[in-house]
């Protein structure tokens, strides 16, 4: 019965401006999911590898020898770090990775090396195992005056907040889509309606249950969302998929932004736009029919 109901309305006219308008909305909301499944995997790559590790700056001394007064504090800090319980490994960082790291803000030229940089030390901590960073502090400055120690805590708690940002960014945008669809299938349900009043009079004479007449609509909206939302979905994933490849084609990626591509496996996720899509399509047109039918019966 449900297979027959659903030709009883013929399909309106104007139901191709519909589909591309769902189309539209459903490639929106697949990029800000997408945005939100790199923002959250983007900050637990960050926060994992930030939570494992110590850095140690010490800074050139503005007195005395600054060449042999920086080394002696390098290889105090070293040792120091070295005999600290919970740290695996402690290394210095090269002048050219030091010189790397600030490059994307002043670029490369000669100036990189005559600004007297502080030295890097990166140390590693064992897994598992923490470190007392206030004791830590304390020894490094008796053995190392210059030594600052950076635990990596601001920068974390920033990048859970800028992905939770992200993620609740997204969710906003996928109500606002959710809602607009739904006003957008509502409407044309109401019109279709309008313009097929003497066949929904003819049905309800004939004794069709508004339940009936919603069913010749409902389904028929069900499958216009699914297709539709389908086809801008699958243009997101395209264009997920292929940020990946933009590097072949000159396109450099941004410094410290993740890559805008999404994973072969984080796709799946995207198939969610147009099954909630087609979901608030029928729901949404069977309950106008509904509304419309006994209003006027």
């Amino acid at each position: 019965m449900m297979n027959n109901s659903a030709h009883v309305l013929p399909r309106d006219k104007g139901a191709a401006p519909l589909d591309f308008v769902i189309a539209v909305m459903a490639f929106l909301a697949a990029l800000a999911l997408g945005a939100s499944l790199i923002a959250d995997r983007a900050a637990a790559g960050w926060q994992s590898g930030l939570a494992a590790k110590l850095t140690v700056q010490v800074l050139p001394p503005e007195t005395g020898d600054a060449n042999a007064g920086l080394q002696a504090q390098i290889q105090a800090a070293l040792d120091v770090l070295n005999a600290t319980p919970g740290i695996a490994h402690a290394e210095l960082i090269s002048d050219t990775d030091t010189q790397a790291l600030v490059e994307p803000w002043i670029g490369k030229n000669n100036l990189v090396s005559e600004i007297p940089l502080p030295r890097l030390i990166d140390a590693t901590i064992v897994p598992g195992e923490e470190v007392d960073v206030a004791a830590l502090t304390q020894k490094l400055k008796q053995a190392a005056p210059s030594a600052l120690v950076d635990d990596h805590s601001r920068w974390i708690g920033r990048l859970g907040a800028l992905a939770g940002a992200v993620r609740y960014s997204a969710y906003a945008i996928l109500l606002l889509i959710a809602g607009a669809t739904a006003a957008a299938v509502s409407f044309a349900t109401r019109a279709g309606l309008s313009a097929h009043h003497e066949m929904v009079e003819l049905l309800h004479q004939m004794g069709a249950l508004p339940s009936f007449i919603a069913r010749t609509v409902e389904w028929h909206y069900f499958i216009s969302a699914l297709m539709a939302a389908l086809a801008g979905t699958l243009v997101a994933a395209v264009l997920f998929l292929g940020a990946s490849g933009l590097e072949s084609f000159g396109v450099e990626a941004v410094p410290f932004l993740p890559p805008l591509s999404l994973k072969w496996t984080e796709i799946p996720w995207l198939l969610a736009v147009p099954a909630a899509t087609a979901a608030i399509a029928w729901a949404t047109a069977r309950i106008s029919v509904l509304s419309v039918v006994k209003a006027i019966y």
